[in-house]
């Protein structure tokens, strides 16, 4: 995870030395591709590392969600588009509708991963939040909650992390800007639709 971490800083330098300094925007070329590739290199480690165990074991204490899999089998993961799921209830960004959504994709036994847009913290909050934070509103685990650097595009991450899992997404955004690169958001069922009719969550898992 560190080599991954050095080389997106690297990047972002690049990028901030390419835009500010003169003679500099070949740069950008370079280093705009290296961020978003040590990004999904971050993601894949931090979607696949487990859980942190805490230093001292608490009777009361709830497991997560991921170790309530069984010890043999491989999680059944499904992605989030946060940014977008937030919306669905009467259009209003609420966290309450993600979390609805989380805990639904859990009873049907799937372990979630939740990618958002730098701006979801602020949409939600007013304030910037990070994936501990948002983790924390929905009840998952750091490891499972990604809000993208800003200025990043969430979609190329979320369809990355999709296909490096072997996993659906949900969302109602059909990634047709998307679908060269990722053919498979064509292929029916592949991206989970969903909503709120008469007040109740729908969706087409």
């Amino acid at each position: 995870m560190i080599v991954p971490f050095i080389l997106l800083l690297a990047a972002l330098a690049g990028i901030v030395a390419a835009l500010a300094l003169p003679g500099m925007s070949d740069l950008l070329l370079l280093a705009g591709p290296c961020a978003l590739a040590s990004l999904i290199l971050l993601l894949q480690g931090w979607l696949r590392r487990p859980a942190k165990a805490p230093e001292k074991p608490r009777a009361a204490r709830k497991p997560s969600i991921r170790s309530r899999q069984p010890a043999n089998a491989a999680p059944k993961w499904i992605v989030i588009d946060g940014s977008n799921v937030m919306h669905w209830k009467d259009e209003v960004p609420q966290i309450g509708t993600v979390q609805e959504v989380v805990k639904h994709l859990t009873g049907l036994g799937y372990a979630p991963g939740v990618v958002f847009d730098a701006n979801a913290g602020y949409k939600i909050t007013g304030s910037y939040q990070h994936d501990g934070a948002l983790g924390r509103l929905l009840g998952l685990p750091e490891e499972r909650v990604m809000v993208v650097a800003k200025g990043t595009p969430a979609d190329p991450t979320i369809l990355a992390a999709a296909r490096d899992l072997g996993a659906r997404v949900v969302s109602n955004d059909r990634y047709r800007d998307w679908a060269e690169t990722y053919p498979e958001v064509l292929t029916p069922g592949h991206v989970l639709r969903g909503g709120y009719r008469d007040g109740k969550l729908w969706l087409d898992a």
